[in-house]
């Protein structure tokens, strides 16, 4: 049957028991896919019948889908006409892992981060009614998504507004009662009838000239409601609130989306999912099956560069008890999970709430303790202005763990660190470090604990060069170290990019430093090179435009120095996704590179 499924129009005409066949034969595509493609697979197993009622009733691209953060979209590329690339899905040139707009007609908005899909989706459903155009616009969000402050500011303003906006709520964190399940089932095919809603406004509209009698009614609604329905939250910010159903039930979601179809207010329907359902495995661990890695992934048992920060973070924490470790939502993925078994007291998950994340830390920080955050890069971006205004400018003591700096290969552009360097460098009180491998990691990370103020260690995704790497040393803040002696043309490398810079040097008798600290420089050690070497070239796996290359030219230029120095970094423009090594050889940063560069 699936084969059969070109577009969402090819659905529309299948029965309730072809619907489910095809949910089924989805599932298996999904799991044979997936596997061996790498990307999310527990959450995709969780919507696929969601997804298909949603283009059962509605009608894209007129309707518009907001998928938040987008990785449980691949039901939704399958049905929209890309079946037969998802092969392609995360590699160069392929398929994205998220909702893409320049990809298809049918992705209504790009995502890749959480807590955007309610906003995005509003903004829609008020262009549409500007517009006079009749078409309903569906924010589908997780309920780990709407922890996300964003989410909250959405719900508030959509409260405000009469747009024709659904929200779906997929909660796949909670089961359903059976004998709940069913009268709440009952309920919201009530509720969101034409029936209950047109007795509900002209009942309201009849009781206007009896004020007292109106709002008795109306408060007794709320509390009926209240008391079998957890919508009270929703109903009070002015969305009318449908549900919890089963999201795996295909004949009442599309009977209650039908329903909703009709509904011009803001409106949020509760439907519950498994995540990981049909498979078994990811049914009992949806969290390690969350994203899963291609077959033919490497099988490397060095440690990752994440699960070194989570095995300093165990040995600084035996000794220390004022380390607090926080993460917004992100313990598996930063390597925490062993620190949250052993150190309860001193780990904090705020959920995604990386504002927030930044802040808090700032609160403890003022009361002696010495919080770590660990944030990707890319999450990073989203408390900037509390990176600056909360901490940096009061200079207080956290470090900065960020993972998943530079190229993060088939996440693409949406998670890719590449800015990093560039907006952490322009403000004041921060000292930023790039390790060039494990060993040196482990000592960052014990410097920045040791040190005041705000201190960043970004370090990369993937595996580690090295199995043991624990030490108590430290290293001397802005001095940077020549791992490899030569003549002529000097090679300044910032991060794990020192590795191909020495197989470069080898071919052109160069000197290579690995310069350690991004902020503050060694400025006495480049001026020393500038002097005894014709040519520098820096190299960095970060954009170009005011990065660590741009701070050495800043040097050159302040101390009118004439040496020509060449900048290897990325372009401006967003990267593409494809593995690591794709990408690091498509942007130039590998020896090949810095030898071409410098025999020019």
């Amino acid at each position: 049957m699936l084969d059969s499924i070109q577009f969402p129009q090819d659905i529309k005409q299948l029965d309730l028991e072809q619907l489910q066949s095809l949910a089924d034969e989805i599932r298996v595509f999904l799991i044979e896919n997936i596997q061996k493609t790498g990307g999310h697979l527990a959450p995709n197993l969780g919507t696929v019948e969601l997804t298909i009622a949603m283009h059962s009733v509605f009608d894209t691209p007129d309707d518009s889908f907001v998928f938040d953060v987008g990785h449980q979209a691949y039901t939704h590329k399958i049905l929209t006409g890309r079946k037969d690339q998802m092969h392609t899905l995360r590699k160069k040139d392929g398929l994205s892992g998220f909702t893409k707009r320049s990809e298809s007609e049918h992705d209504a908005f790009g995502a890749g981060h959480s807590s955007t899909s309610i906003s995005s989706a509003l903004g829609i459903a008020i262009a549409n009614q500007i517009n006079a155009i009749d078409h309903k616009s569906i924010a589908v969000i997780g309920d780990g998504a709407l922890t996300g402050g964003m989410s909250f500011e959405a719900l508030n303003h959509a409260g405000d507004c009469s747009a024709n906006l659904l929200i779906i709520l997929n909660d796949n964190d909670m089961s359903i009662s059976k004998n709940v399940g069913a009268m709440s089932k009952y309920l919201t095919k009530l509720m969101s009838g034409k029936i209950y809603s047109t007795m509900k406004s002209k009942s309201l509209k009849l009781l206007e000239g009896m004020p007292i009698i109106r709002e008795f009614a109306k408060r007794s609604e709320e509390h009926l409601k209240g008391m079998i329905l957890p919508g009270t939250l929703f109903e009070e910010l002015g969305i009318d609130y449908f549900g919890p159903i089963d999201g795996h039930d295909l004949p009442t979601l599309i009977k209650t989306l039908q329903n909703l179809k009709h509904h011009k207010k803001p409106s949020l329907l509760h439907v519950i999912t498994q995540k990981g359902r049909g498979l078994e495995t990811a049914e009992n661990d949806p969290c390690k099956f969350h994203g899963i890695a291609p077959a033919s992934s490497d099988i490397s048992n060095l440690p990752s560069y994440s699960e070194i920060f989570g095995q300093w973070l165990c040995d600084k924490a035996m000794h220390d008890k004022t380390l607090m470790a926080i993460t917004p939502a992100m313990c598996t993925g930063s390597g925490m999970v062993t620190f949250e078994e052993q150190f309860p007291q001193q780990y904090f998950d705020v959920g995604i709430a990386e504002q927030h994340a930044i802040t808090f830390a700032g609160g403890l920080a003022t009361k002696g303790m010495k919080p770590v955050v660990a944030i990707y890069s890319t999450f990073l971006q989203r408390g900037y202005d509390q990176l600056i205004h909360d901490i940096a400018l009061q200079n207080l003591n956290i470090v900065f763990a960020i993972d998943r700096a530079g190229l993060v290969g088939s996440d693409g552009a949406t998670h890719a660190g590449s800015f990093d360097l560039s907006f952490l460098r322009c403000i004041p009180n921060l000292v930023i470090m790039a390790p060039s491998g494990a060993s040196e990691m482990y000592r960052m990370l014990n410097t920045a604990f040791e040190t005041n103020g705000p201190i960043c260690v970004r370090y990369p995704r993937g595996k580690s060069n090295e199995h043991e790497c624990a030490s108590s040393e430290t290293l001397n803040i802005g001095k940077a170290n020549i791992v490899k002696q030569g003549k002529k043309i000097a090679i300044l490398s910032f991060g794990t990019t020192l590795e191909q810079s020495l197989i470069a040097a080898e071919e052109i008798n160069a000197t290579v430093v690995d310069m350690r600290f991004v902020k503050p420089l060694d400025e006495t050690l480049i001026i020393e090179l500038t002097n005894s070497h014709k040519q520098l070239i820096s190299i960095e796996d970060n954009a170009i435009t005011g990065g660590a290359g741009s701070a050495v030219s800043e040097l050159l230029h302040t101390n009118n120095l004439p040496t020509s120095l060449t900048i290897l970094g990325l372009p401006d423009k967003f990267t593409e996704q494809g593995s690591q090594d794709e990408l690091y050889e498509l942007y130039g940063l590998n020896a090949k590179n810095i030898i071409s560069v410098a025999r020019t």
